[in-house]
């Protein structure tokens, strides 16, 4: 492959050097941020050798070239564009900075309500189980001991994460804002201090205490805001604001005194007497047309909002919702609108499996069957824009079981005790009605596989290219008919051979990346498979990228989120460029520094440019060091 060539096409498709404002990569993409999008040709970069896909998400230009392309493509790229290269990090802010108020807005949002999501999934899954547990006792299914301590417990801990709700997202939000996150948290205690009266039985008992305010000018209602959301969010940007000016006017021998009781003080002030009730009946609004537009006559409502879930997605407009199943189970006990959401999910990833079942081009196959099962766990990103936005017409056909989903939902009013989890998994949220949550992936799924399975179509021209690059054996020159059409690679390390599906991690089990064979190793040593050529070895020192003589592209990565120990625990012997010959050491390995830390020494080897061979895997149970691990067959019509 010509990298200088592909990263100059690449340059010329986005609009030239001027267009540039960051260029960045991971593992396997090119990430630019370009001034005008309208300058991008994404047809024509998709048809740049060695690209494997393109697309745009949160604010960036995202190109697909795969693990050790991507490396050679941006250093030549940021050469000829005669631009800086910026970390990961340096881009998303790029990126966000090019966007318009309204998304950065959203992109906050996320922010401040994706860390806490996995304490919100957890509490919503044992609800759910709590729920379903009482009903089953009280229609005499089964017998529960209600004293039992794990009865008990588990009912304690069930509704503890919504109970300290408004503390998780002040402390979050506070991180967000850049405001100590410790004093966020305060000012979420304060909203929900037991001295004032629980908003959940005003309904109930009435408002009990009343409070005047600002010398007497009005009152206030002396309730907590226990199920609120936006009020706890705008308090703590007021609190942010305050310390922030605090910090540049206080003399630093004050500081520590001054800072925290002024900023605390004055806005919980603030917030009980102004913040609150105001965003309270904002947010009560907001609640309330949502609710409105979700039971409209015929289920109309819903049908319109699951057909434009998806769009939303694109749009990263989707951050917000947590916010409203938060406001709606604090309103109905339920939320309403997580089914719409795992509607719209599995709909996006029915329309990539029509698009698997049907291509018969195996690359698209290939990406588009993992997509499918990612966005039926509720991940719908991979499905959406790797394969059903590319193709457009199944992503269409996704909005619609989405919408059609949607409407089902909403005329059996089908609502979750929780949030955080959608697709196959939310079935757990909503064990108060599992037939019905069923029914509507039944019909999310089969509307969305039945229109996208119709529609979709492979290009005709991409399958005329692909008949002509079969060419007979004897046609090819003679140094092309010689050369290297089969290799046995042998594995990296010594121990016992872990199956695929085994592998704790799901990108390496559901071979995302390419066909992978794993190793629980034995020895600290970690060596070639094959002769070749060192394409990068991570800083990190945890994974290296080769190629063998046939053209394989191989990715070696030791150990399960190794990257995270930052390059303990592992010493580089290889450098990018190395030529090395089979059972030369690539790096070394601290097991007991790796697993000290909490990581899997699980091995992989991943051929990442599987679709150009045939693979036999090893059938051993345990490999030596340089043992055969994998047998490549390089496919004829790629010899």
């Amino acid at each position: 492959m010509d990298y200088k060539k592909t990263a100059q096409e690449i340059l010329n498709h986005v609009g030239g050097s001027k267009n540039i404002i960051s260029a960045a990569h991971c593992a396997t993409r090119l990430r630019l941020v370009i001034a005008d999008n309208k300058k991008a040709d994404k047809g024509a970069l998709e048809n740049v050798d060695g690209v494997k896909g393109v697309f745009e998400a949160s604010g960036q230009l995202q190109i697909i070239l795969g693990t050790g392309t991507v490396n050679k493509v941006f250093d030549q790229f940021i050469e000829i564009a005669g631009v800086t290269a910026s970390s990961k990090a340096e881009a998303k802010e790029a990126a966000v900075q090019k966007q318009n108020w309204f998304m950065r807005a959203i992109k906050l949002l996320g922010d401040i309500f994706v860390p806490i999501i996995p304490a919100i999934v957890a509490s919503g899954f044992l609800m759910g189980i709590m729920n379903s547990l009482d009903f089953m006792n009280t229609n005499n299914f089964i017998h529960i001991d209600t004293t039992s301590s794990l009865y008990v417990f588990a009912n304690l801990f069930s509704n503890t994460a919504y109970t300290f709700l408004q503390i998780l997202i002040a402390f979050s939000a506070a991180k967000a804002f850049g405001a100590n996150p410790y004093l966020g948290a305060v000012i979420g205690m304060i909203t929900i201090n037991p001295a004032l009266q629980n908003a959940y039985t005003v309904a109930t008992e009435g408002v009990k205490a009343t409070q005047s305010v600002f010398f007497g000018l009005y009152q206030i209602d002396m309730v907590g805001y226990q199920g609120h959301v936006i009020p706890i969010i705008i308090a703590v940007w007021l609190m942010s604001v305050i310390e922030k000016k605090l910090h540049k006017v206080v003399p630093e021998v004050l500081d520590l005194f001054v800072t925290p009781l002024v900023s605390v003080f004055v806005t919980g002030y603030l917030t009980l007497a102004a913040i609150g009730p105001v965003f309270v009946w904002a947010e009560n609004a907001i609640l309330n047309c949502i609710q409105w537009l979700l039971t409209l006559p015929l289920g109309l409502g819903s049908l319109v909002m699951g057909g434009l879930y998806a769009p939303t997605v694109v749009t990263g407009i989707h951050q917000m919702y947590a916010a409203i199943d938060l406001g709606q189970l604090a309103q109905y006990g339920v939320t309403y609108w997580l089914p719409l959401a795992s509607a719209a999910n599995v709909a996006q990833g029915a329309a990539a499996l029509a698009v698997a079942v049907k291509s018969k081009d195996k690359k698209i196959k290939a990406l588009a069957l993992p997509s499918s099962l990612s966005a039926f766990m509720g991940i719908t990103e991979p499905a959406i824009f790797g394969v059903n936005l590319r193709f457009f017409k199944p992503f269409i056909a996704g909005c619609i079981g989405g919408g059609c989903g949607a409407l089902y939902a909403s005329i059996v009013h089908l609502g979750a005790k929780g949030t955080g989890v959608t697709g196959i998994f939310g079935i757990l949220l909503c064990l108060n009605q599992p037939v019905q949550y069923l029914i509507e992936m039944a019909i999310a799924v089969g509307v969305a596989f039945a229109v996208s399975f119709i529609l979709y179509k492979d290009k005709k021209e991409d399958i005329k290219e692909q008949a002509e690059a079969v060419i007979p054996a004897e046609e090819l020159p003679v140094s092309q008919a010689e050369a290297v059409t089969e290799e046995t690679l042998g594995s990296p390390v010594s121990g016992k051979v872990v199956p695929t599906s085994e592998i704790s991690d799901a990108t390496f089990a559901e071979e995302i990346l390419g066909t992978t064979v794993a190793v629980e190793p034995e020895a600290a040593e970690l060596v070639a498979p094959c002769d070749g050529t060192i394409l990068s070895i991570y800083d990190t020192g945890h994974a290296v990228c080769m190629t063998t003589p046939s053209g394989g592209e191989l990715l070696i990565h030791a150990g399960i989120d190794t990257v995270k120990m930052e390059g303990r625990g592992f010493t580089k012997c290889v450098a990018d460029g190395d030529y090395v010959h089979a059972g030369d050491v690539l790096l070394k390995m601290d097991l007991d520094a790796i697993r000290k830390e909490g990581y899997e020494t699980t091995t992989m080897m991943i051929l990442t440019n599987a679709d150009d061979y045939d693979v036999e895997k090893t059938s051993a149970n345990e490999v030596s060091c340089g043992e055969k691990l994998m047998v490549l067959q390089k496919k004829r019509e790629n010899i």
